[in-house]
C-alpha cells in the first residue's frame, strides 16, 4: 500500500513540503534532472485558501521541483467555466488568485492555460458512467505530473482531493454532463487515464462543510504526500471528520462513492 506522509506544517511551507516527501523518499525520487514537470494546482476558482491553492504553497512547490533539477516546470490549470464573450475565464481566475506574481520569480514557471491548447479524446474502457473524455495534449508529452490538491468537503461530491482534482483536466464543454449524475463515480472512472508521480495536499486549511468555494473552515494546520490518490484522499477525509460539525459525519470512508468505485478500478 502506497504510503501517506502527514505532518505539522511550520510558518516556512517550502520547508514543510521537503521534510514531508523527504519521507517518501525526497523529490530525486520523482523528478530527474533535465524533466520536464507539470503542476497541477487547484484554481477551479480564485476563492482564498482551501477553495483554491494557497499562493505560498504553490511557489514553494514550483522552487523545489526546480531545484531538484527540472529544465521546465508548467503550471497548468482549467478553471469552473462561465462564458463572457463567448470566452473562458481561466486566465482571469489566474490572475485574480494571483499565479501570474510567479512570472516575477528568479525562476518563473510557465504559466498553461489548458484552454489554449489542444485537447485530445481518450476512451474510459473501464468506464460505466464515463466513456470517453478530452483532456490536454501536453499531459502525454511532460515527463512527471504533481498535482496539489486542497482538503476540503464538496456539496456534490462529498469531498474533493487529489482525485477530484482531475476535473480541471477536463474540457470545459464536457464538464456540464459530467455533473449531470454519478459525478463521484465518473471522477474515480477519469482518474484510470493517467498516473501522477507525486501529490502534496495542503491541509493547513480546510473545509468541513460546503465547498468547493465556500464552506466552513477549520485549521489542522497539515500538509500530506503520497503516490496513491485514494489514500490521500482517504486520509483527507479522516481529517475532515476529526472535527466536529462536519458533513461527513457518520460516513464510512470506504462506502464513499468515489472511493469505492476507485478501489474497485485499482486506482
Amino acid at each position: 500500500m502506497s504510503k501517506v506522509a502527514k505532518i505539522k506544517a511550520n510558518k516556512n511551507i517550502k520547508e514543510t513540503i521537503t521534510k514531508v516527501v523527504a519521507a517518501l523518499g525526497g523529490f530525486e525520487k520523482f523528478i530527474q534532472k533535465g524533466d520536464t514537470v507539470l503542476i497541477k494546482p487547484n484554481y477551479n476558482t480564485a476563492d482564498v485558501s482551501p477553495a483554491s491553492t494557497a499562493p505560498d504553497f504553490l511557489a514553494a512547490a514550483v522552487e523545489l521541483v526546480y531545484e531538484t533539477g527540472a529544465a521546465r516546470v508548467i503550471v497548468g490549470e482549467s478553471s469552473t467555466f462561465t462564458i463572457k464573450n463567448h470566452s473562458i475565464s481561466t486566465k482571469k481566475t489566474l490572475r485574480e488568485a494571483c499565479v501570474y506574481d510567479l512570472e516575477k520569480s528568479k525562476r518563473p514557471p510557465e504559466i498553461y492555460i489548458f484552454d489554449d491548447h489542444q485537447w485530445v479524446l481518450k476512451s474510459i474502457p473501464k468506464g460505466e458512467h464515463l466513456k470517453r473524455v478530452s483532456v490536454p495534449k501536453i499531459m502525454d508529452e511532460v515527463d512527471k505530473i504533481i498535482l496539489l490538491p486542497c482538503c476540503k468537503t464538496h456539496f456534490i461530491a462529498d469531498f474533493t482531493g487529489a482525485l477530484k482534482i482531475i476535473i480541471g483536466f477536463m474540457k470545459p464543454t464536457e464538464r456540464i454532463a459530467f455533473h449531470m449524475g454519478h459525478v463521484a463515480e465518473k471522477v474515480a472512472e477519469m482518474n484510470t487515464i493517467y498516473q501522477p508521480d507525486l501529490i502534496i495536499m495542503d491541509a493547513r486549511k480546510c473545509f468541513i462543510t460546503g465547498g468547493p468555494a465556500k464552506g466552513e473552515t477549520r485549521e489542522p494546520g497539515l500538509v500530506l504526500a503520497s503516490t496513491s490518490r485514494v489514500n490521500i484522499d482517504i486520509e483527507e477525509v479522516k481529517i475532515i471528520q476529526s472535527f466536529d460539525g462536519n458533513s461527513l459525519a457518520g460516513r464510512e470512508i470506504n462506502e464513499l462513492p468515489q472511493i469505492k468505485r476507485a478501489r474497485k478500478l485499482n486506482i
